[in-house]
């Protein structure tokens, strides 16, 4: 019996726990080569890779046990060349370049940080890199810390627009019982909704290992996390062979289900930030190419209208001032007058640098369903 979901992908984010880093070269290059097929079958792969404080503090020579934060910044700062390099030498083979992209929480939580780290993700992606994502531990504080990467991963799931977040752990699935003390335990593969019960199932983090800060409970956290903008989760065994490729059958690891579909759950958080002072107007052409699921150029914006940064929600009024549409502006107001009405090539002989092809990008475009309310 196969997944369906699975087969559905095409945007793609595999986390690899810190146990597995340390696992040997093999148990990498497998995860490689299947995120090497699944980019064959035309899937976006990016990669969440934990490991960088483990692999460092060996190199530091850091004693077992807790570790203080400084002593956790310095051991990421040496981990994380290591890091990178079991990466790029099992892509290599496979001739795909693989690039570091580090982030810390503020990034994520901020909306002009967050349009940036969406457009040098994406551009990666577009290049035919892989990304390696990781928490920048080297300056990362409690106060800006993820805590866990299964929590990043969800959160880069959400950047990147993945209908598919794989997390690869030393455990093969969500059991309805810790498995590591009742034997009877039964694994769970197909998990249609995250409620209390299933929360009851999660126990603590793989202390025995000795490495990660994660457990079920974060990554069923993660699943709902990911889940609310429409994105599936997959746990699975990250040591078993095809680890990744092997989700396609229905009886190997925990299948979340998504709670909503994507574009509901970005409808909704675009809807619900319009700036009520911000607002573009645009000509008949424009108007009809936004209707019809396109980005807004900035050659359609007939005027531009109050005051509003990048990465605010603004509204968007057809050419007699009806609302037609909310969406996250590219540019601030002042970019946005400097090149209503040119092409995108003159652009940025207007701006005096490069920005985006698109004054709003149709991904972060809510059309109104009647035009002309709320405006």
């Amino acid at each position: 019996m196969t997944r369906t979901g699975f087969d559905a992908a095409h945007c793609v984010v595999v986390k690899a726990g810190s146990s597995l880093l340390q696992a040997g070269d093999a148990v990498i290059a497998a995860i490689a080569d299947d995120i090497v097929t699944l980019r064959a079958r035309g899937a976006r792969v990016t990669i969440v890779s934990s490991g960088a404080v483990a692999l460092g503090r060996d190199r530091l020579g850091l004693p077992p046990g807790s570790l203080s934060l400084e002593q956790k910044q310095a051991a990421a700062a040496a981990g994380q060349p290591r890091l990178l390099d079991l990466w790029d030498r099992a892509f290599a083979p496979h001739g795909v370049v693989t690039a570091q992209a580090l982030l810390t929480l503020d990034v994520t939580e901020n909306r002009r940080s967050w349009l940036n780290a969406r457009a040098t993700l994406g551009t990666l992606l577009e290049l035919g890199a892989i990304p390696i994502v990781n928490e920048n531990d080297t300056i990362a504080t409690d106060e800006i810390r993820y805590g866990d990467n299964d929590r990043l991963a969800a959160r880069v799931a959400q950047l990147t627009g993945a209908d598919l977040l794989v997390l690869l752990s030393d455990v093969a699935a969500l059991h309805d019982a810790d498995p590591r003390t009742v034997t009877a335990a039964r694994p769970l593969h197909d998990i249609p909704v995250i409620d209390a019960a299933i929360h009851a199932m999660a126990g603590d983090a793989n202390t025995a290992a000795g490495v990660g800060t994660g457990g079920m409970r974060t990554k069923i956290l993660a699943a709902e996390l990911a889940g609310s903008s429409g994105c599936a989760t997959a746990i699975a065994l990250g040591t078993a062979p095809n680890p990744v490729l092997s989700l396609a059958r229905a009886d190997h690891g925990s299948w979340f289900h998504p709670a909503r579909n994507s574009a509901n759950a970005r409808e909704r958080w675009i809807s619900g930030v319009v700036s009520r002072s911000g607002a573009v107007r645009i000509d008949a052409g424009a108007t009809h190419a936004l209707l019809a699921g396109k980005s807004l150029l900035p050659v359609g914006v007939r005027s531009v209208d109050g005051q509003f940064d990048r990465g605010e929600t603004i509204r968007i009024l057809d050419p007699d001032g009806r609302l037609v549409a909310r969406g996250v502006s590219a540019y601030c107001a002042d970019d946005a007058r400097r090149v209503a009405g040119c092409r995108s090539d003159e652009a940025e002989a207007r701006l005096g640098y490069r920005r985006a092809a698109a004054l709003v990008h149709a991904d972060d475009i809510v059309r109104v369903v009647a035009p002309g309310l709320d405006a």
